[in-house]
């Protein structure tokens, strides 16, 4: 494995007093004062505590040019077809392809920050063992250690392609000419990430942190790693990474060796799935009765299963992603997540800016969803409302067979089964009649908002609306739509958990990797078939219009909408269709919203937002220091 860290040089001065951590915030960087810290076992454990800081804090998207080595969100939903800013966000940069190689704040910290995190599992892995701890603690913690560091490389090859490994981690004094390194390719980053993994597993990490009632909520396990292992195998079996992909078959360093491999055969792509399968059925042997899909009543109690009495599909999938600190117990379908993190953020930008509304009952109406978000989701019989659109790519081409309608608007409240207000009399019909997780995630104009002590009202996003652009001055939705996924209502300032990874996740990971082994494999159905049911609607082969299909390309299609929709907004569009290879299918077009600027049945006409541009940005590019410094690291292609 090749060695690297330029960034070392630069950062380990300045790493232990730059953390968020007020305890590393008073300690001298040098050696002594390392050994200090590890002379307690408190001491070490708060060392531990700073190498998590790295992980994403997925809810503070709209301030990823913020400078911080720590929490490390991505623009990955306003940088996707799901989701607009109002305003000029780093996101646009990718949107509009002005992205490169000097941009100082979210190409350059998302680098800087795992690569920090990976320094920092190094310094504690070298020093823990002064530490007064039990043998079984050691190798706890330093299984944590190990395991963080796999993650971060994981972020980084997700985000930038191929990276340097480092086989060890440098002290200060390291030569300049020793700091001279190059990429890994991408079978040794995915071969490293996997290896070390398995090795965190074998070494110490315990089967179920969560049984730690002191410090375990949080912390990685057997569960975890294996999640993490199951996505990156996932990764690489892609069209992106397994050598389809000829964008990057020139891509070398500078001793020609390729980065990417070659094309595979379909011998090697069928093993490289395979080995997804393996590792699903491994999570599912060894985690299956730990976790599952969450299921609740109305008032969000726990319930059997979809066909239980008062079973609500509205409020399990809610619940599945919104849980609140006090309710963590309750959610055995998130694997991963962030404790510490951005939630009244996430909050303020999800929510309608309304006039009148006092501080904490008042949005910024920031994040407005896109009408193809829109569009994706389904009807209430399960089937898709748009099947594409007409060569302007603004008229909608309606599926006959879903029932959908486009104009006009209800004369009757529109309900779900278990009687919650989906759309008040009134509401325009192309929001009737949709899927439960419709309005979980969407916010749209004459949706009732649940606002707490101050009373509920009916959001209007017309221009002159309560909640329209007029009144909104900077603060308003560019769609005509906001993301509602991760609310329910009320104050804005609550504490929620960040969830990174849950169940779905892997289900996906699981039928997708099928569809390319076994494409009749009746789990496929099964574990589809499940999340549908889980949101209300039939399962394929349940009725005429929703039969099973046989190929791989069109069971794939039909992974590609579940997934859309039942991950929205979870940070996994943005890398599905760059892997997938869709990107010009899907991003390499204008989006559309309503006509915010506009009243009544005007504010209804689709209207294109913004063209965006795809050209190159399938990975960030390398910083442009670190390729100034280190004259062997190659810079992506066409950066």
């Amino acid at each position: 494995m090749k060695k690297y860290n330029y960034i070392i040089v630069s950062l380990l001065a300045c790493l232990l007093t730059t953390s968020c951590n007020d305890y590393f915030d008073q300690v001298p960087d040098d050696r002594l004062s390392l050994k200090e810290i590890f002379t307690t076992r408190d001491g070490a454990l708060r060392y531990l505590s700073n190498v998590y800081t790295f992980l994403p804090d997925e809810f503070n998207q709209r301030q990823v040019h913020e400078t911080s080595l720590y929490r490390t969100p991505g623009p990955w939903t306003g940088a996707s077809d799901e989701a607009e800013w109002t305003n000029d966000k780093k996101e646009k940069l990718i949107n509009n392809n002005s992205i490169d190689a000097t941009e100082g704040t979210m190409v350059l910290y998302r680098w800087k920050s795992w690569f920090s995190g990976i320094h920092e599992a190094a310094v504690f892995t070298e020093n823990v063992d002064q530490a007064p701890l039990t043998v079984t603690e050691r190798n706890q913690w330093k299984a944590e250690a190990r395991a963080l560091r796999a993650i971060y490389y994981f972020y980084l090859v997700r985000t930038y392609g191929p990276v340097p490994l480092l086989e060890k981690d440098f002290p200060m004094d390291t030569p300049s000419d020793e700091l001279q390194l190059s990429r890994n390719t991408v079978d040794e980053c995915f071969d490293f990430i996997v290896s070390e993994l398995k090795g965190a597993q074998n070494d110490g990490l315990l089967d179920d942190a969560s049984t730690d009632k002191v410090s375990g909520y949080g912390r990685i396990d057997k569960a975890i790693a294996q999640a993490f292992i199951i996505e990156a195998l996932t990764y690489r079996a892609s069209w992106l990474f397994n050598g389809e992909c000829t964008y990057y078959s020139g891509l070398a360093n500078t001793d020609g060796t390729k980065l990417f491999p070659n094309k595979p055969d379909e011998a090697t792509k069928r093993a490289n799935w395979q080995k997804v399968i393996n590792e699903c059925n491994t999570f599912f042997s060894n985690y299956g009765s730990r976790y599952h899909l969450m299921y609740t009543n109305k008032d969000g109690v726990s319930v059997s299963g979809p066909d239980s009495e008062g079973f609500s599909p509205t409020e399990s999938y809610r619940r599945a992603v919104r849980t609140l600190f006090s309710e963590m117990g309750n959610n055995k379908e998130m694997i991963f997540y962030r404790l510490d993190n951005a939630a009244g953020t996430m909050q303020y930008d999800r929510m309608p800016n309304r006039s009148g509304n006092t501080t904490n009952y008042r949005g910024g109406s920031l994040l407005g969803a896109t009408q193809e978000m829109v569009d994706a989701y389904f009807m209430s019989n399960g089937e898709s409302p748009i099947s594409g659109y007409s060569a302007d790519g603004v008229t909608p081409i309606i599926n006959e067979k879903s029932d959908y309608v486009e104009e006009g608007v209800s004369t009757t409240e529109y309900k779900g089964t278990d009687g919650t207000l989906y759309a008040p009399t009134g509401t325009r019909m192309m929001y009737v009649n949709r899927e439960p997780r419709f309005y979980v995630d969407i916010t749209f104009s004459n949706s009732k908002w649940f606002d707490g002590t101050e009373g509920d009202y009916i959001v209007d996003f017309t221009y002159s609306g309560s909640c329209g652009k007029e009144q909104g001055s900077n603060d308003y939705t560019s769609t005509g739509y906001l993301v509602r996924k991760g609310m329910d209502s009320g104050d804005r300032n609550q504490n929620l958990v960040c969830v990174l990874l849950r169940l779905t996740n892997i289900y996906f990971d699981y039928i997708e990797a099928l569809a390319h082994v076994s494409p009749t494999h009746e789990d496929i159905w099964t574990y589809m078939n499940m999340i549908r049911k889980r949101a209300g609607i039939p399962g394929y082969g349940e009725t005429v219009n929703l039969p099973k299909p046989t190929t791989t390309e069109e069971v794939m299609e039909l992974i590609r909408k579940e997934k859309r929709i039942e991950l929205s907004f979870e940070n996994c569009r943005y890398f599905d269709v760059r892997r997938w290879g869709l990107v010009n299918e899907y991003f390499n077009k204008a989006i559309h919203g309503m006509n915010v600027n506009y009243d009544g049945n005007e504010f209804f006409k689709r209207t294109e937002i913004v063209k965006r541009i795809f050209d190159r940005q399938y990975f960030f590019p390398i910083p442009q220091g670190e390729i100034d410094i280190d004259k062997n690291l190659v810079q992506n292609t066409g950066f």
